[in-house]
């Protein structure tokens, strides 16, 4: 996820969407006169009275961040009748500032963290550090868009304390493969993980690029835990919903099955031999570079992978999988959450609640991520086509893409760049995946056993997994593993805990 973002961030900035091709709305950016592009009045929020002073905490992703005199900033300050002070955090220590703020207990007005399962946060929220939001949140429409299960997955301890960073349910991490490679070669488009298999091997053994040489790869392993293991546990994650309680995947059958799938992949040269030892980025250069049958992304992403070849092979082609043996995941809809502490007035809790309602209207997110027409954008054949100055201005969904957020059920289809064919196809994919996709349950539950030890453990399962993968180690080597997890105490302590807070949540 966090190289989708920095992809839309990176890469919106040189050719939009009009958010009417996401949204099937009309264009609603402001002009001159107070107005919308439609002729209607602007749905801004109460102008009366001195501006509010409202203080942020956030993370960016674009180079620098936003200055304080940022022409964006002003806008938004001006149509909400506010003042921010937004602090702009730097990715590289973003996890240790949300910490050290949150410790210190002076707190800005509305302050985000990344993690739902954050110790810390969570800890002060039963404590009652932040506002429970459920008594207020009705009263702002645009936020009620939210999807429910958002509001939901994102409660703690039955309460809303939190305010989703709201993403699309769908597209955030989907399978790719050569629709021109399957075309040339004369194969149907794979629905399992048997079909897929065949067509990797012919990936590898039949020329699929014509330059009469074996040397493309099957799947160039860019996340395969993400997408496969997920297809062989019929899960999503780690966790999934078993007879109404959690089962761990990593004791299901369906991860031995994955295993030995990928063995056999191994063993026949189907994935790169050193996928191991590989980075994402030479992972995805076996992509861009036309040697890769299949990869994993975001939806944005695989447009990204497929445009270099594009300029040698004007049909190549990524497509999104809809599915594998009837299983897609579902994202868990938000990238974080902001809280307010308790410490800000009831007054002002609503008022920034009407700052971050205006940020998810359609006008307001168009100003977020787009920026002002002219200015940082001008429309072309019904795209935003964005200017140097917003590059100048780091105006992108990775500045105050982060704050003010609509939730666009298409924002993952689009690419810069990207053909009005491949968009309207992502969009029908999409709209398939959502009909099936699983969600991952255990989105939000903690257990203490699984921070104090779990990392060490996950540790020793995912380089077994690679060993047994490669073959240094056989598939028993496996069994033996998982029959002494189902007898280790503190292992099973962590299933029961995360079963427990399950309970309790549905409760």
């Amino acid at each position: 996820m966090k190289v989708t973002l920095k992809l839309v961030g990176t890469g919106m900035a040189a050719c939009m969407l009009l958010l009417s091709a996401c949204s099937g709305a009309a264009n609603t950016g402001k002009n001159e006169g107070g107005t919308t592009a439609a002729g209607t009045k602007s749905d801004s929020t109460n102008k009366s009275g001195p501006p509010t002073e409202i203080s942020i905490i956030t993370e960016f992703h674009t180079t620098e961040p936003p200055s304080q005199e940022n022409p964006v900033l002003k806008e938004f300050e001006k149509r909400t009748n506010t003042k921010l002070n937004i602090i702009w955090v730097s990715p590289n220590n973003w996890t240790e500032k949300q910490n050290v703020v949150l410790a210190s207990g002076d707190m800005p007005d509305l302050m985000k963290v990344a993690d739902l399962r954050n110790p810390l946060m969570q800890q002060m929220a039963r404590q009652g550090a932040f506002w429970d939001l459920a008594p207020f949140i009705k009263d702002y429409p645009h936020l009620m868009e939210y999807p429910k299960s958002v509001w939901d997955s994102t409660k703690i301890n039955g309460k809303n304390y939190a305010l989703p960073s709201v993403r699309p349910l769908e597209g955030s991490s989907v399978m790719g493969i050569r629709k021109d490679w399957l075309d040339k070669l004369n194969l149907k488009v794979p629905t399992t993980t048997d079909e897929l298999y065949g067509v990797m091997k012919a990936f590898v053994t039949k020329d699929p690029d014509g330059n009469g040489k074996n040397d493309t790869v099957g799947y160039n392993m860019r996340d395969p835990g993400l997408f496969l293991e997920n297809v062989f546990n019929k899960s999503n994650g780690k966790w999934k919903l078993q007879d109404g309680k959690l089962a761990d995947t990593t004791l299901e059958p369906g991860t031995r099955d994955y295993l030995v799938w990928m063995n056999k992949a191994y063993t026949e040269g189907l994935i790169p031999k050193d996928f191991a030892v590989m980075k994402t980025t030479q992972a995805e250069e076996l992509a861009t570079s036309g040697k890769s049958g299949l990869t994993t992304d975001g939806m944005l992403g695989l447009w990204r992978q497929i445009e270099n070849p594009r300029k040698s092979d004007p049909k190549a082609d990524y497509m999104a999988l809809t599915s594998l043996n009837g299983v897609t995941t579902q994202s868990a809809g938000f990238l974080g959450v902001y809280l307010i502490p308790k410490k800000v007035p009831e007054a002002k809790v609503k008022k920034i609640l009407e700052l971050m309602d205006y940020g998810a209207t359609e006008e307001g997110f168009s100003l977020a991520i787009y920026g002002i027409k002219g200015v940082h954008y001008n429309e072309v054949d019904g795209f935003k086509v964005g200017t140097k100055q917003a590059d100048t201005d780091s105006i992108s969904v990775s500045s105050f893409g982060k704050i003010f957020e609509r939730y666009e059920k298409y924002l993952y289809a689009y690419a810069p760049g990207m053909t009005k064919e491949v968009f309207e196809r992502n969009k029908v994919i999409l709209d398939e995946k959502a009909k099936i996709s699983i969600p991952d349950p255990s989105i939000g539950l903690i257990s203490e056993t699984d921070i104090r030890v779990g990392a060490e453990y996950k540790k020793k399962t995912d380089d077994l997994k690679v060993k047994v993968i490669m073959g240094q180690e056989p598939i028993g080597s496996w069994d033996n593993y998982v029959k002494k997890l189902k007898e280790d105490t503190e292992y099973q302590k962590i299933i029961a805990e995360m079963n427990k807070a399950y309970q309790e949540r549905a409760k």
